[in-house]
């Protein structure tokens, strides 16, 4: 049966790339602004681009922040993908007076460097026997994450020195970089996300 990924359909995000790497895993893509789909569907990604402020804007102009802070809660499969990813911590130095999601216990800041964003292909480090495999993908972003948060496995990536690639906890997966650009590398990840184990999600 051809299973459905939901995309949150946030108007700041290039929302064409994603669906396209969806249609390459042989699922089908679905938009969404519905917050009670968002709440309870099988498999959502949450993607982004542009400003932390206006990312939190759109979430809360379509009342879909406490329909993702449930269902990571319950642990079903999400991934938030480069702002998507940014979007779950507390806090950005982009956007002071904007609150994150607060999934993420940690603070997002600006690269201490005078070349942003960082436009280009980065290596991925990780644990040999984690959920995340090493290689390069595609990092397009001027703020990051450096301090892993307790409780979620990580991936690490050097731009400017050392900042978080990627966050794991059980289904919830989250990463700075483009996987839906990222070659085989990126298919192969979003492969490993998709095959995540179901619980309490509905197939819708």
């Amino acid at each position: 049966m051809n299973q459905r990924i939901y995309i949150v359909d946030t108007g700041i995000a290039n929302l064409a790339s994603v669906q396209a790497a969806v249609n390459r895993l042989g699922m089908t893509p679905r938009l969404t602004r519905d917050a009670d789909v968002v709440d309870r569907c099988s498999r959502l990604i949450l993607p982004g681009v542009g400003s932390f402020d206006a990312g939190m804007r759109s979430l809360r102009d379509c009342d879909l922040e406490v329909a993702l802070r449930s269902r990571i809660e319950r642990n079903l499969p999400t991934l938030a993908i480069c702002l998507g990813m940014q979007m779950l911590c507390r806090e950005s130095e982009e956007s002071p007076k904007a609150r994150g999601l607060g999934v993420i216990d940690g603070a997002i800041t600006l690269f201490q460097s005078p070349r942003v964003p960082q436009l280009g292909w980065n290596f991925i480090s990780s644990e040999p026997t984690g959920f995340f495999d090493p290689g390069y993908a595609y990092f397009a972003n001027s703020y990051r994450l450096t301090a892993a948060p307790a409780g979620w496995e990580t991936a690490c990536t050097d731009y400017a020195g050392p900042f978080i690639a990627a966050l794991r906890r059980g289904n919830i997966v989250a990463c700075q970089f483009h996987p839906e650009i990222s070659g085989d590398f990126g298919m192969s990840f979003l492969r490993k996300w998709s095959a995540l184990t179901l619980q309490e999600g509905q197939p819708c």
